[in-house]
């Protein structure tokens, strides 16, 4: 069996996280080192590592509820754009970004990983967006 992931031991409750969105199938969190403030992971329960090796009818509920979030993203905050991206490189469970985005490149942005999270600022905006 794999190792849990941190999304598996955030969705067990083992681990905290600024929960945006939950349902039986997904859950959405807040990235705590955004790119830009509401930046979201919008991540399956289900622990499988490369998107494409989700189950059709997974792939087809992940997508649904990402433009769900991604319209109320943008709507919330006031974002002409809400980008998405799939990389997969940093935790070894699908997940999909959605980041505000208000000028082209601001989706290439670094991710300070080593930095202390805001945690006030994510708890503001974990506010804002839950639902």
């Amino acid at each position: 069996m794999t190792e849990p992931s941190i999304f598996t031991r955030i969705i067990n409750g083992e681990i905290p996280a600024y929960k945006i969105y939950e349902d039986d199938r997904v859950i959405a969190i807040l990235d705590r080192h955004p790119i830009a403030g509401g930046h979201t992971l919008v991540i399956p329960k289900i622990q499988v590592d490369h998107i494409w090796d989700l189950e059709t009818e997974d792939y087809d509920y992940l997508w649904t509820v990402v433009k769900k979030l991604g319209l109320h993203i943008r709507k919330a905050i006031n974002a002409p754009r809400v980008g998405v991206v799939v990389e997969g490189f940093g935790v070894p469970h699908t997940h999909v970004h959605l980041i505000p985005i208000y000028q082209s490149d601001d989706i290439k942005k670094p991710q300070f990983h080593d930095a202390e999270p805001d945690y006030a600022a994510l708890e503001a905006m974990a506010a804002r967006l839950r639902f």
